[in-house]
């Protein structure tokens, strides 16, 4: 057998859980139980405990809000668009979780590898070219893009939460490519088993 390598999880200081600020903490340790792991992208984060704050607060009135967009669509998009930035943490992250959210062992690899040729619904495949336009050019959205994406069925409001995800995840696909963030091992696992 092998011998593996342990990898740092950045290339920027990691704090030690007990040095940082409590409610942080308290959000690491809580995401701990839940999951049975801390994601490295909360100990990376943590270098920095505003701009973690702030992260999550937007991360959380993105992904977890109500509305016409599934739970599952949403984590479409930030992997069809993290693909496109190659970003290796949140396409394997935000895989195993959309995994989990669509209960499809399957449609991860398939919206990451080729959104278009994956098995998601006419509706889901506008909802992703305009995410992936968002991230890629978003200086061309017009208003044909919104009369596609309404004929779909999308109102406003979800348009905006397309774009808003595209969006924030760049943000969030340059940091971590930055940061040269490590996915988790157990994230490669999780949701391949059919429920």
């Amino acid at each position: 057998m092998s011998e593996v390598t342990q990898h740092a999880i950045s290339r920027f200081p990691v704090p030690e859980l007990a040095d940082m600020p409590e409610d942080i903490r308290d959000r690491i340790l809580a995401v701990q139980e839940k999951a049975g792991f801390v994601p490295n992208v909360f100990l990376v984060l943590a270098h920095r405990p505003e701009e973690f704050r702030a992260f999550f607060a937007y991360h959380d009135a993105l992904m977890e809000k109500p509305g016409n967009l599934s739970i599952a669509e949403r984590e479409m998009i930030v992997v069809a668009t993290s693909n496109l930035n190659q970003c290796q943490y949140c396409v394997v992250a935000h895989g195993a979780i959309l995994r989990i959210r669509a209960k499809n062992p399957l449609i991860a690899d398939q919206v990451a590898v080729n959104y278009r040729k994956a098995d998601i619904t006419p509706r889901q495949k506008a909802m992703l070219d305009f995410a992936v336009k968002v991230s890629m050019q978003a200086y061309a959205v017009g208003d044909e893009d919104m009369a596609l994406l309404q004929e779909h069925g999308f109102d406003e409001e979800d348009i905006w939460d397309i774009a808003a995800i595209a969006a924030f995840f760049g943000l969030s696909n340059r940091m971590a490519n930055v940061t040269s963030m490590r996915p988790n091992d157990e994230f490669y696992s999780l949701g391949r088993q059919p429920r």
